[in-house]
This record gives C-alpha cells, structure tokens and sequence, in this order.
C-alpha cells in the first residue's frame, strides 16, 4: 500500500468512527436539507472536517472537492501542486444513514490531471475496506476481487440509483429501468453510489447505472471497477462520465450489453 493511499485509509477510518459513534442516535442529529430529498447533518460535517484536516496535514499542496464544503485550493507554497486533487464523500447514503437503513460508507478518492490515482470505500457498518491504486488492482480487506464474469444480462444482478429529486429526470429514468430489467435476476437500488461501484468491484452486482451523480459519489468507486478489471463510462459509451455525470459499470459483457439497451433512449434530453 502506497503513502498516500495509506493517508487516505486513515482518514477513511477517522471518519468512520465519527460516523459509527452516531449511527444509533441519528434521529436526534441536527439535519439541513440542501435540495429536495437531499439532506446533511452534523455527522457529514464533521466526518468530512476529520478527512480535510488529515489529508491536509499531510498534502497541504493537494486541491481538494468535497461534498459539503465544496472546492478547497492547493497551498500557496513552493510545492503547491493543482494537479493532484483529493474528491471526498464523507458520508455516501446520508439518508439511509438517518433512517437507520444499514447501507452508507465513505469515499475518498484522489485524482492526478483529472486522472483517478487511487480509491477507497469503506463500509465501517460492515467493516469493509475496499481500495484500489492505478496499476494496483483493487481489494476487499487486503484480499484482491474481480468484476463478475457473467457473459450477458440473463440471470445478471443490476444496480441502480433512482432519480429522486427531478421528476423530469425520473421520467426519463423509468423506460431505461423498463429496458433493463428484462431477462435479469432484478435490479436493486440500495442508496449508496459509492458502495453500488464497490459491490460491482467484488462480483456481488453484475453490473450498475444511474443518472446525474456528482463525481464525489463515483470517483473512488469507478477506480475499484476498472482496476477489478471492468468498465466505467458514460451512457455512449466513452469516458466524458465526470462531465456528464451518467455513468455505466460492469463486467466487459454486461457493460456492453446495458449500454446496448440503454442507447435508445440517448437524445437531447439525455446526454450521455
């Protein structure tokens, strides 16, 4: 394990004890409501404030983009380095973390010039660590996972994330879960992006899609998939998903075949 991806698991772990000391009393947190069914508590805040202040005593030249408190600039001194920026999720499935629902994790990835250099995802409910480095492989608890290698959608478990602030989006989404759920053992939407890539990492989905994420829900994730050996992209099919924030994941044969069921429905309504 490298330096910095060991930075990265210690703060993971920092913010999954702050996140863990309150899990069983989420109904008395102070919660805001950033958007429609978009929520944040004390707990993100703090979960998130734990990440920045070890991963800023450590890489002060590091840029940084989290969830809650937004766009943080490299330092100003001598080795202030804009190309290396950490994207952080402190707690990916804030919902399910308030209603007691037992699927949310932390995310922590870092980018190089855009490129993802490393990812971790840890489920402290659980006590799952998945982490991946670029040339790496990826590991579940220092064990290495693959992406399934189911050859088609028959019998493939599917992941999803359900539109849930934007009824326009929403009646997009509906006909592409139509077109999808054919032929498949289901589709399930379990609240947590980031843990939704990590499970696709391990073989335990065969494959996942959702629209308009935010690239701190996907960043560590999508570096677990492709160093487990599979694929990320946007709905087309090419590697604009940090742009346009519709992503698809799986194994070869599965990615190939969702985004095959999926291209129907691109348009101007719906870039990929």
């Amino acid at each position: 394990m490298s330096p910095m991806l060991n930075i990265a698991v210690r703060a993971a772990r920092a913010a999954g004890r702050i996140t863990m000391r309150f899990f069983e009393r989420a109904d008395a947190l102070k919660v805001q409501t950033k958007s429609r069914n978009d929520f944040v508590s004390e707990v993100d805040r703090a979960a998130e404030a734990a990440i920045i202040e070890i991963l800023r005593e450590k890489f002060p030249d590091h840029a940084i983009l989290a969830e809650e408190s937004g766009s943080h600039a490299a330092g100003k001194g001598r080795g202030a380095r804009d190309e290396f920026e950490w994207v952080i999720d402190p707690l990916d499935g804030t919902t399910n973390y308030l209603h007691g629902f037992p699927q949310w994790a932390i995310s922590i990835g870092l980018r190089q010039r855009g490129r993802m250099q490393l990812g971790v995802v840890y489920d402290p409910l659980h006590e799952e660590l998945f982490t991946a480095e670029r040339g790496g492989g990826a590991l579940l608890n220092d064990r290495k996972i693959r992406v399934s290698a189911r050859r088609g959608m028959d019998g493939a478990l599917i992941g999803t994330g359900i539109p849930f602030s934007d009824e326009t989006q929403l009646r997009t989404y509906l006909p592409m879960l139509e077109a999808i759920i054919k032929g498949t053992a289901g589709v399930r939407r379990p609240g947590s992006a980031a843990l939704d890539f990590a499970y696709v990492a391990a073989g335990r989905l065969d494959g996942f899609w959702e629209l308009g994420l935010k690239p701190w829900d996907f960043a560590a994730g999508a570096l677990l998939v492709t160093e487990a050996g599979g694929m990320v992209t946007d709905l087309a099919g090419s590697e604009r998903h940090f742009e346009t924030c519709n992503v698809v994941a799986g194994g070869h044969k599965v990615h190939k075949a969702m985004l095959q069921r999926l291209r129907p429905f691109l348009g101007p309504d719906l870039p990929a």
